[in-house]
């Protein structure tokens, strides 16, 4: 029988279905949709009804239902062909529901990314102290926004609730009050008291983005340079900024890192 209008050549059934012909082949031998008639020299041809379940084939796969289950829904008496349709619909909508959450995580990412911190001015300075400004965030993005530490920040920060900004934020006040009261005592820099604090100072860094020791020393040599880090350091105790850029070079030195020539890596 030749090809016609309503018997079409594997090639003419693939193009109308928008399908490959190595998809029909499969199709056929997995006997999902078998041509039912041939040319006298042997080649397929569909017919209109086989393009039909064709045509069914694609719409299940489109709904994501797996090829040995469209055979028994193509198949399938109207009830058993409903409870596999319903079972599909649920699977569907947990599916939906993932796609909502991972639309939102990244949403969330892009936002982190632009902004750096989610959450508002006035969440940033309840959570953070009357001492905080905004505007230091803004200036942190121009400074560091190209880098990979930036993007791990805004990764980590993303999926952050306020509850875990909380705790932070009063580990990092515990800290500092060690760190102040330990300068008022005269501990000396490069002691393994010191040291301990200067590991805790670089963890701290942590929540935000992976701090070498390299880094740490580079991130010490800025606060002794920066008139913002020297404000704020000396305001929990004279001298602490000076004394925190000695305590992380001494911890330096310990892990192999010359403090004065160290690079951001």
């Amino acid at each position: 029988m030749p090809e016609s209008a309503d018997h079409r050549t594997v090639g003419a059934a693939a193009d109308l279905l928008g399908v490959t012909t190595r998809t029909l082949h499969h199709w056929d031998a997995v006997g999902l949709v078998r041509p039912s008639d041939r040319t006298a020299a042997g080649y397929r041809l569909y017919t209109a009804a086989d393009l039909a379940r064709a045509q069914r084939v694609i719409v299940y796969r489109e709904l994501g239902v797996p090829l040995d289950e469209i055979g028994v829904l193509l198949d399938a008496t109207t009830g058993e062909g409903l409870a596999t349709l319903r079972t599909q619909r649920a699977q569907l909508r947990a599916r939906i529901d993932r796609l909502q959450q991972m639309a939102g995580a990244v949403d969330r990412m892009i936002e982190a990314r632009q902004s750096g911190i989610l959450l508002s001015a006035e969440e940033q300075v309840a959570l953070f102290g009357p001492q905080w400004q905004p505007a230091w965030v803004d200036e942190a993005r121009a400074l560091w926004g190209d880098t990979a530490q930036w993007i791990q920040y805004a990764e980590r920060a993303a999926g952050r609730t306020t509850d875990e900004w909380r705790q932070i934020t009063a580990a990092t006040d515990a800290l500092h009050a060690d760190l102040a009261a330990a300068c008022r005592s005269g501990l000396r820099p490069g002691s393994p008291e010191a040291n301990a604090l200067a590991e805790r100072h670089r963890d701290s860094f942590a929540p935000y983005f992976d701090c070498t020791h390299a880094m740490h020393a580079c991130l010490a040599r800025r606060f002794v340079t920066d008139p913002g880090y020297t404000g704020f350091y000396d305001s929990l105790a004279p001298g602490l900024t000076d004394w925190l850029h000695d305590v992380i070079a001494g911890n330096a030195r310990v892990h192999g890192i010359d403090p004065a020539t160290a690079t951001w890596i």
